[in-house]
């Protein structure tokens, strides 16, 4: 759950939103191209699994981790929740197992409303954006061309990373994906990929004042997606894709697999060839060794269609093996997913968390079977 003006917002209000329309099948070149692997593969870099604050606090997950051979968990969802559960004891005992059984720690988080607070648009609305009837509104994230509110997200995200420091140097700040961006005169001419950049860039600058190890996610997911057209990412901004309108019981590589995306202005059908041209051409813009696959494998927050009690993972470790291999064979070397709501109610009524270590064992032993 999140906390936005002071109410809770489930997840699905971040995740069940609309994907636009996505160009032509992906031609069989291209495809030849995206998945054309590279001459030595030295193994995934990042073998990893995202959380909600409350199954790392019912789920000795650092544990969990440790025994399914994963180097890496992130936590979620935003900013204030998570550096409150950091600053617990709870949180406090979370890092510390981390430290003992070598997990490295990240912080994937929404995070828009809470480095703008809404209630700056009582005395600053040029700081939000305008909606298209030329409106402005509090709503969603902000007016890219307003240094002002670029100032504030910037210096929000250096408050929050004194307490949110991952152990890797990767800071993830998201916008409010897959809602509209500003349309004022001055935004409308950059496409929402770019007006995602400009903040993204904007928050590197100011983090590498203080960490100048900082790089930073540029998160590619349902409306940007599409690589940017206008902005260019900075030194330090690397990619995570996510691709969550998929089908989960076939592969990527199946590329006339697809699902019809829900409308957002448009809508339509989204295959998995054109999902693989998406992150083709974002490979095109962004370092390809530095950029990261955030999946939903076991994501049961999602299947669950984000309300409890959940329901028991629909796990398909053959499309996993798959999909990695086809990530891998793209040049990807930093994998994780999604597993929120795998947390201690889970394991008190269903038991049995195998898929966890069979999840592990197909990112750590990828480059083994080659």
């Amino acid at each position: 759950m999140e906390l936005y003006n002071n109410k809770k917002i489930n997840r699905r209000t971040f995740l069940n939103r609309t994907a636009p329309a996505m160009g032509a099948l992906l031609l069989p070149s291209l495809i030849s191209r995206a998945m054309a692997g590279p001459a030595a593969y030295e193994g995934l870099k990042t073998r990893g699994v995202v959380l909600a604050t409350e199954d790392l606090e019912t789920l000795n997950w650092p544990l969990l981790a440790r025994d399914a051979g994963l180097t890496t968990i992130g936590t979620h969802i935003t900013p204030s929740q998570v550096s409150a559960f950091i600053q617990s004891p709870k949180g406090q005992q979370f890092l510390a197992d981390c430290k003992k059984y070598n997990i490295e720690v990240e912080h994937e988080l929404h995070s828009m409303h809470d480095l703008l607070p809404r209630d700056l648009f009582a005395k600053n609305p040029e700081m939000f954006r305008m909606n298209e009837q030329g409106t402005r509104v509090p709503d969603y994230n902000c007016c890219v061309s307003s240094t002002p509110a670029l100032n504030v997200i910037a210096e929000n995200a250096v408050k929050y990373a004194a307490v949110l420091t991952p152990t890797t140097g990767r800071y993830f700040y998201w916008i409010d994906d897959a809602v509209p961006m500003c349309k004022c005169p001055q935004c409308k001419g950059y496409s929402d990929t770019d007006q995602a950049l400009i903040i993204e860039n904007a928050m590197l600058r100011a983090l590498r004042k203080k960490d100048p190890r900082a790089t930073l996610a540029h998160l590619a997911y349902v409306n940007t997606m599409p690589p940017p057209k206008n902005v260019k990412p900075e030194e330090g901004i690397f990619l995570e894709f996510a691709p969550i309108y998929r089908q989960w019981n076939r592969p990527l590589s199946d590329a006339a697999a697809g699902v019809d995306a829900p409308k957002q202005g448009h809508g339509g059908r989204l295959t998995h060839g054109e999902t693989m041209q998406l992150l083709h051409d974002n490979l095109a813009v962004f370092p390809v060794a530095t950029a990261q696959v955030l999946e939903y494998w076991l994501d049961v927050s999602l299947q669950s269609k984000w309300k409890k009690p959940a329901r028991q993972v629909d796990w398909h470790p053959a499309v996993c093996s798959a999909d990695v291999k086809t990530y891998a064979d793209a040049g990807i070397r930093h994998i994780t997913t999604f597993a929120v709501y795998i947390d201690g109610q889970y394991k008190e009524t269903y038991k049995d968390l195998a898929f966890v270590k069979e999840y592990g064992k197909i990112l750590k032993e990828y480059g083994v079977r080659q």
